[in-house]
């Protein structure tokens, strides 16, 4: 199907409506900007979840250098200390400036910010908006100003198929809209996709964020970067219900335990305790789930019956689950949550290829290395967007009509990989189950199916795990236990990991003929 061409005068492009995209938007005001969302605005986008907050240091104990070194520990020798620094001195300022828009914030009762404590953080530093509902909140008041700002043309059920590019920059951008497939001529485009959640079964993502951004990213030669560090968020409640409602770190920076069926603690002796990073966590949960064990979150003796007002979301999903949090611990397990690794960009959020900038989750900035800091994801969303539209502003407008080629309209689907990607690039990954994973993505993924693009995410996922032969931070390989002193962060592109997939698939055949 060839794509019926819209005429937009070159306005610049943002795939994506979450808080990145949204305030990309805004910080680009007055320019004209076209805003691209796959489903109504606020219906399945990972920023809406978001529970815990936004880190910055606010407290009058408490440093950008405190922050730093915090973020600098969880990156686990990965992060780019440089941005990690930028964003950290951002963090504060860029507060200030989403209050002015009119994010309400909790405050204590002399007007003061309330500021939470999370894991692996020195000081309390989270601020946060209705309990535990910051994600929500934060997300209506910015879409309540972008619906305000005259510049901002959202294109609602629109999603992104290809990036077109020609000389080695974006000319362009074609997605189906309703049933129709549309091209939009540009040379600028901002990817504020979010994350991968949606290809693992358990997850506390939308099921539809399988790494959209990173596919349309890959296909058109972007470099991306760390796409093995897959956080998995210690304490999701473990119900049917997908996605899974999270479990906020905050319960835990209350005072909560991890404790097994039999009341026992077993976290105790780990430093850091319940508050250690999130993969040694998981880890410990994980092991436990193992071993045959049940896992609970119990939090009667901290909060009790103050747990309804300090988490009400939390409260809500456990009671509709038939948990009363305040009398009875809570059931949980990790599940995949963010995504440290995504497309390779520099201080100003641009990517290897001319014209395309990435901001938030779908982003691979440095600064979150091998373990990303909680609540650091909004906080690095919120301070790179201005960087991202200050960049986009001061390129040339410049567009062509590009030569746009026949389109397959298929939605991504990733349900069909599902399994495969949860069995190998879990919380404990070993080379045979990477290799037998890419054995089994590698023709999907290059398949013209819904499954496509998904199972390309994943097949660069694996590609990637399989070439770190080290455990650092969130990515753990049972075969290869070391920190590898050495190791650095990682780069991969389409075309080297299909070229890795391919020699990998040879080499198993190979040895299955001996």
């Amino acid at each position: 199907m060839t794509p019926a061409i819209h005429d937009i005068r070159g306005a610049p492009v943002i795939v994506g409506a979450g808080i990145a995209g949204l305030l990309t938007a805004l910080h680009l005001a007055p320019e004209p900007v076209i805003l691209l969302s796959r489903t109504p605005l606020g219906t399945d986008a990972s920023s809406t979840l978001a529970q815990g907050g936004l880190a910055a240091s606010l407290g009058e104990d408490d440093s950008p250098e405190l922050h730093l070194a915090d973020t600098l520990a969880a990156g686990n020798g990965i992060c780019d200390e440089a941005i990690v620094r930028r964003v950290v001195e951002a963090a504060p300022n860029a507060i200030d400036h989403l209050i002015r828009l009119g994010a309400p914030f909790d405050r204590a009762l002399d007007g003061k910010l309330r500021l939470g404590l999370e894991a692996a953080h020195s000081r309390r530093r989270i601020v946060h908006a209705a309990g535990d509902a910051t994600g929500r909140e934060l997300f209506g008041a910015l879409l309540a100003v972008a619906r305000r700002t005259r510049s901002i043309t959202i294109m609602e059920g629109m999603t992104a198929l290809r990036l077109v590019v020609a000389e080695g920059s974006i000319v362009g951008l074609s997605g189906v809209l309703h049933t129709g497939v549309l091209a939009l001529p540009t040379r600028r485009v901002v990817l504020a996709t979010g994350g991968i959640g949606g290809l693992f079964s358990d997850t506390t993502n939308p099921l539809s964020s399988f790494g959209h951004g990173l596919a349309l990213a890959a296909c058109a030669g972007a470099e991306l970067a760390d796409l093995e560090f897959v956080q998995f968020h210690p304490t999701a409640l473990d119900t049917s219900r997908r996605p899974m409602p999270l479990v906020s770190e905050a319960v835990r920076g209350e005072g909560a335990v991890l404790v097994d069926e039999h009341g026992q603690r077993f976290l105790a002796d780990t430093p850091g305790a319940e508050l250690a990073p999130r993969d040694v966590v998981a880890r410990a949960i994980s092991a436990q789930l193992a071993s045959g064990h049940r896992v609970y979150l119990d939090a009667r003796q901290c909060l009790g019956q103050k747990f309804t007002k300090r988490f009400p979301a939390i409260d809500a999903a456990c009671k509709q689950a038939g948990i009363d949090a305040a009398v009875e611990p809570i059931p949980v397990r990790p599940a995949a949550h963010y995504h440290m690794g995504g497309v390779a960009v520099d201080a100003e959020g641009r990517s290897s290829v001319g014209g395309l900038w990435a901001c938030g989750e779908v982003a691979c900035t440095g600064l979150h290395g091998a373990n990303r800091l909680a609540s650091n994801s909004l906080a690095e969303a919120v301070a790179t967007a201005a960087w991202v539209a200050k960049s986009v502003a001061g390129t040339c407008a410049g567009w062509q009509w590009p030569r746009l080629p026949a389109m397959v309209s298929a939605r991504p689907d990733p349900s069909p990989i599902r399994q495969v990607v949860s069995n190998a690039l879990g919380i404990v990954r070993d080379g045979k189950a990477l290799r037998d994973a890419v054995a089994n993505l590698l023709p999907i993924a290059v398949s013209e199916t819904a499954a496509a693009d998904p199972a390309l995410v994943a097949l660069l996922i694996a590609i990637a795990a399989f070439r770190r032969e080290e455990s650092r931070g969130s990515h753990y390989r049972s075969d290869f236990p070391g920190r590898d002193a050495a190791a650095l962060a990682s780069r991969l592109t389409l075309c080297t990991a299909l070229e890795n997939a391919v020699a990998l698939n040879w080499q198993a055949s190979e040895r299955s003929s001996w």
